[in-house]
């Protein structure tokens, strides 16, 4: 008997812009499944003489994509906001039909991929979980050996009698991952999810998916922690505008997707009434460093000038911050009225994910705050784990840096000067 559990051919998926997909009720979802093979066919004998729409008002969110899955397997996958992951998985799990291809799974599916998903909010907890078990094609005796470890893992002993309508999120997103993990799916399908929760519950939730991928059953993870899939995955699967382009060991694939990281650039005409950026630009590479560069000028010399960056997370908390006045002292020594700066942030010790980069230049009398939340990078591996913050910067994470200055009226460039973690 074959092992594979998941085979897509040539899936592809278009979706018209503004146009929602309708509601459907479990009966709709029931009545497809008795119908699936006949639909198969329908499409097979259809599919040569289908040609996708050149129209403006749509969009291909898939484009032929084909792979197998086998016994066991856990797989990342990965790519930008808008790659079409979570649109592959949605077809995986029967939420939505593929425009064209086919995807067949062989084996019981517990999903995992928007907050509360199967949950009705009238019902209590315990309720939802009876239901969830019996969609997955449970006995309610096989539920109720399972109900006491569901129940201890998401947390919720006082309120699992509480109609889910009033738990938060957070609540929601830990009774949910509960029941996919621990009612027997051969296969799991989760995606973002596990960002709703506290740091402690997801390692939990990571350490679950590890216990299940030894017992021999498929995960396929959708996460922009890097960090995670790689120490989940072995295998990763990369997607582009629809397409996969790279399909391998996992440190092959998050090595692809971060050297194809694109720079973040700003650009400004020069502002004649005050000291003013003109330009900056921001890239990161595979391992994590940040390289900015940036351009300056001014009606009248700096005396002198300073420089400053701040990195902050996707909920605006600043987790770094840094500017030369740390570096010289009491700023840039010399008088500057134009030039370049390049500053180097060693980002490896970042969380992976995607963060703000803030730059301002100032002199001893005035601030000019410029590009406030423009620059976003997106930053790979990380430690996770916040470090002691250096002597001369602020923020939760401490961060090896380096500034360089260069002036365009004098040949009196300046040494480098860093901050380490150490210092």
């Amino acid at each position: 008997m074959s092992d594979l559990v998941i085979r897509c051919e040539g899936i592809a998926k278009q979706y018209r812009l503004g146009e929602r997909e309708s509601y459907r009720a479990l009966r709709d979802t029931l009545a497809d499944a008795v119908t699936a093979p006949l639909r198969r066919l329908r499409a097979a004998l259809h599919s040569a003489n289908r040609r996708p729409s050149n129209g403006s008002a749509t969009i291909w969110a898939l484009k032929d994509v084909s792979l197998e899955i086998r016994q066991g397997e856990v797989v990342g996958i990965i790519g930008r906001n808008g790659a079409g992951k979570s649109t592959l998985l949605k077809i995986l799990s029967r939420i939505t039909k593929p425009s064209r291809g086919s995807a067949d799974i062989y084996g019981r599916v517990g999903s995992l991929l928007e907050v509360g998903t199967g949950f009705h909010p009238e019902l209590t907890g315990r309720e939802n979980v009876f239901l969830n078990g019996a969609i997955l094609g449970m006995s309610k005796a096989e539920v109720a050996r399972k109900f006491d470890e569901i129940v201890a893992f998401a947390e919720l002993e006082k309120f699992i009698d509480t109609p889910v309508k009033r738990y938060s999120s957070g609540m929601y997103m830990r009774l949910a991952f509960a029941v996919a993990a621990h009612l027997d799916p051969e296969i799991m399908l989760v995606d973002e999810v596990l960002a709703v929760g506290d740091v402690q519950f997801q390692k939990k939730c990571l350490g679950k998916m590890g216990e299940v991928s030894k017992q021999g059953r498929t995960v396929l993870f959708v996460s922009h922690s890097l960090s995670s899939i790689q120490s989940l995955c072995r295998r990763g699967i990369l997607l582009e505008e629809g397409a996969i382009v790279c399909d391998g060991a996992v440190d092959a694939a998050i090595d692809r997707y971060l050297a194809k990281q694109p720079a973040a650039e700003f650009v400004a005409q020069p502002d004649a009434r005050k000291p003013s950026i003109t330009r900056a630009i921001a890239e990161c590479s595979p391992s994590g460093v940040i390289t900015v560069e940036m351009s300056f000028c001014s009606p009248f010399p700096l005396s002198p000038p300073v420089f400053g960056a701040t990195i902050t997370d996707a909920g605006g908390v600043i987790v770094y911050g840094t500017n030369t006045r740390f570096e010289y002292n009491d700023g840039v020594p010399l008088s500057m009225q134009s030039g370049e700066v390049r500053l180097v942030i060693d980002g490896e010790p970042l969380r992976s994910g995607t963060y703000h980069l803030s730059l301002w230049l100032a002199d001893h009398f005035h601030d000019y705050v410029e590009l406030a939340n423009v620059l976003t990078v997106e930053v790979g591996r990380g430690i996770a784990e916040p470090l002691r913050p250096p002597r001369a910067a602020i923020g939760s994470v401490g961060l090896n840096t380096r500034w360089e200055c260069y002036s365009r009226e004098t040949s009196a460039d300046l040494e480098p000067r860093a901050v380490g973690v150490g210092d």
